[in-house]
C-alpha cells in the first residue's frame, strides 16, 4: 500500500459503482473500478455493490473474474459485499437461481429478496455494531436467515411487527462480518454517510 493508503477495488459491472467509490476516497482509501483479472489483482480490497445477483454472478464468469475472486477472497483478501454483494458472499441463497454462482466468505444462509420487491424499498436507523446509528436503504434486499458462531452480527432491523416485511421480518440480521469479509443488506453508498466504509478501510489497513 502506497503512502498507507490502501488500493480498494469496486467491482464494476453493475450497480452503485461510482457511488461506493466516492465513499472509500471520502474515508481515505484510493479507489478504483474492477472489470478485469489484472485489476483484481492489483486491488488490497474489493466492495461488490448491490444491483441483481444472478446479473452479477454472470457478468463475473463472462469476464474471467469468477474463479481469481473466489481464489482472492479464500486467501483472505477483504471483501465488502452490499445487497446483492452480501448474497454472493453467502455460502448458501435461498430463492436463488440454481445456475446463479456464490464467491464464498460468509458462513451464512442468505435470502435473496427478502423483504419484498422494489415497490417494498424502505429505510430504517439501526444500530451498527463499531459505527453506531446508521440510517439504511433497503432496496429490494435480503436478510440473513442464519449464521454461524464464526460470524459477527452487526446489525439487525426493528425486531417488531411493524418493520417491512412484517412479523417474519422483525429482528432479522442484515450486517455481518467474518475475519475480512463484511456484508450489509443495506446501501450506505447511497446516504453520504461513509463510516461503514470507512469501517471497510480500516479492515483492509489493518491486514
Amino acid at each position: 500500500m502506497s503512502g498507507g493508503e490502501p488500493l480498494i477495488g469496486v467491482l464494476a459491472l453493475q450497480g452503485d459503482v461510482r457511488e461506493h467509490l466516492a465513499a472509500l476516497r471520502a474515508s481515505g482509501a484510493r479507489a478504483e473500478p474492477v472489470r478485469r483479472e489484472t485489476e483484481l489483482s492489483q486491488v488490497d480490497g474489493l466492495v461488490i455493490p448491490g444491483g441483481e445477483s444472478t446479473t452479477i454472478s454472470r457478468l463475473l464468469a463472462t469476464f474471467g473474474l469468477l474463479e481469481p475472486l473466489r481464489a482472492r477472497i479464500a486467501d483472505g483478501m477483504p471483501a465488502y459485499g452490499s445487497c446483492a454483494g452480501m448474497i454472493l458472499l453467502a455460502s448458501k441463497v435461498l430463492d436463488g437461481r440454481e445456475d446463479q454462482h456464490q464467491l464464498g466468505g460468509l458462513d451464512v444462509i442468505v435470502r435473496r429478496n427478502a423483504f419484498g420487491r422494489q415497490v417494498d424499498s424502505f429505510e430504517e436507523d439501526l444500530a451498527f455494531t463499531g459505527v453506531g446509528s446508521v440510517h439504511a436503504v433497503f432496496i429490494r434486499a435480503p436478510w440473513v436467515e442464519s449464521a454461524s458462531p464464526e460470524v459477527e452480527v452487526l446489525a439487525r432491523v426493528s425486531d417488531t411487527p411493524e418493520v417491512q416485511g412484517g412479523e417474519a421480518a422483525a429482528g432479522r440480521i442484515v450486517a455481518v462480518r467474518q475475519g475480512r469479509v463484511l456484508a450489509t443488506a443495506f446501501h450506505p453508498e447511497l446516504t453520504g454517510d461513509t463510516r461503514v466504509h470507512g469501517m471497510f478501510v480500516n479492515m483492509v489497513t489493518e491486514g
